[in-house]
């Protein structure tokens, strides 16, 4: 049943949030009178004015009822205070509870929900909170709000492996944020969305002057932004070969970021260390291990399904490193049974080392494997990803004591080309 003074603040709002006046509302089925102590909790309201007022609104009369989860306002303040699980599922519904709400509100929520998405490594949920809140964002018209969906849709993208829409996504942010002038944190967060989706997309030139540009806007900082600015060009100089270069943006966000200041971002920042060991030449397995042991401490306060997987993977390509083949394929199997949270790059690595495995053990799928693997990145545009994998086939083939065959000369030749002409 509706009851007053609840019924009234609430129709107040749905009024308001229609853009209408008291007068517009009532029409001539109602008195603007009877309509104002309806809304101020005076009078209780009858079955016929619910219906009435339902209609006029375009509504059903449930909407008059509030959400078992509270208002919208209440909920996200209680989402962004807390962010516990059940927090999230009651802003969930809450916002389809209160569509009418104001669009910034509505951004706010979706913003929360699509970060608790990427945290438990939900990207196909966190891909549509995100198409929502670039929607909304074009909708309110504030040049802010537009970057950050914006920049935050274009990681998502890269991450499932969606190359070419999130180059788009990258530099329409990094556009309005130059073309509005905004502040250090808007300009940043989108030059390191950019510089991420340009070396995935094989931009390795455009990718390194975008990321010495970035680390000289957050130059003097040891904040999370300026953490993940380090471990961006970390990537870029990595993908350059310059491990040099990549291990010194590592090693000084290790020696100078706080677990205090965001303890995933610095697990994070420990398994990006560790891969970087096994990819570096010569590979060092004993500092790879540290950083892995490391996280795996660190994991038993923050053990997100998407952060155990990525451990698990670095295990296993430690394993792999050191000749410890069958634990290599033990840990495989574990990542098999689970539901795959990491991201699109993280899948094919561990498809990769599958393939390797059955290379060693003399099955010949394990070529052909790779070569699909290589060919599918360059459809998809992951041009860095595709040379990667044509390296990592002939490097097995040199290994296992065969000739590389034709097929793969010309793979790596083909993504020569595709990364000349991006340059």
């Amino acid at each position: 049943m509706l009851r007053q003074p609840a019924f009234g603040h609430r129709l107040r709002k749905l009024r308001l949030a229609k853009g209408l006046s008291q007068t517009a509302l009532a029409g001539e089925g109602m008195s603007t009178g009877y309509l104002s102590r309806l809304e101020s909790g005076a009078r209780q309201p009858t079955d016929r004015a619910v219906g009435y007022l339902a209609g006029r609104l375009g509504l059903e009369a449930s909407d008059f009822e509030e959400p078992a989860t509270g208002s919208l306002a209440h909920a996200l303040t209680l989402a962004g205070s807390t962010g516990s699980p059940d927090a999230i599922e009651a802003l969930r519904q809450a916002l389809a509870a209160e569509g009418h709400e104001s669009p910034v509100l509505r951004w706010q929520a979706l913003w929360l929900l699509a970060q608790a998405a990427r945290v438990q490594g939900d990207h196909a949920v966190e891909r549509e909170r995100l198409a929502q809140l670039v929607a909304l964002g074009e909708e309110v018209g504030v040049s802010e709000l537009r970057v950050r969906g914006l920049t935050r849709l274009a990681r998502c993208l890269r991450s499932i492996g969606e190359i070419t829409p999130a180059v788009d996504a990258a530099v329409e942010a990094h556009r309005i944020a130059l073309g509005e002038k905004l502040g250090v944190e808007d300009r940043a967060t989108a030059l390191l969305a950019l510089v991420s989706v340009q070396a995935e997309a094989g931009r390795m030139g455009d990718a390194r002057v975008h990321a010495d540009e970035l680390t000289a806007l957050v130059e003097g900082r040891s904040d999370a932004l300026w953490a993940e600015a380090m471990w961006t060009a970390a990537a870029v100089r990595m993908r350059q070969g310059d491990y040099p270069g990549a291990q010194a943006c590592l090693d000084d966000a290790l020696d100078r970021f706080s677990s205090q200041e965001d303890l995933i971002l610095w697990i994070r920042l420990r398994l990006a260390t560790g891969r970087l060991h096994l990819q570096k030449m010569p590979v060092d397995p004993a500092q790879a291990q540290r950083r892995a042991e490391e996280a795996e401490a660190a994991l038993a306060f923050v053990g997100t399904p998407a952060l155990r997987q990525d451990l698990t993977a670095l295990k296993a390509d430690l394993a792999f490193a050191t000749g410890r083949y069958d634990d290599a394929r033990a840990l495989l199997g574990e990542l098999a049974a689970d539901q795959p949270r990491m991201t699109y790059r993280g899948q094919v690595r561990l498809e990769i080392l599958r393939h390797q495995l059955l290379i060693l053990g003399g099955d010949p799928s394990g070529i052909q494997g790779l070569r699909a693997l290589a060919q599918q990145a360059q459809e998809d545009a992951n041009i860095d990803l595709a040379a990667e994998i044509w390296r990592v086939l002939a490097d097995a083939l040199t290994e296992a004591g065969q000739v590389g065959p034709a097929s793969v000369v010309g793979g790596l030749g083909t993504v020569g080309s595709l990364v000349h002409s991006c340059e």
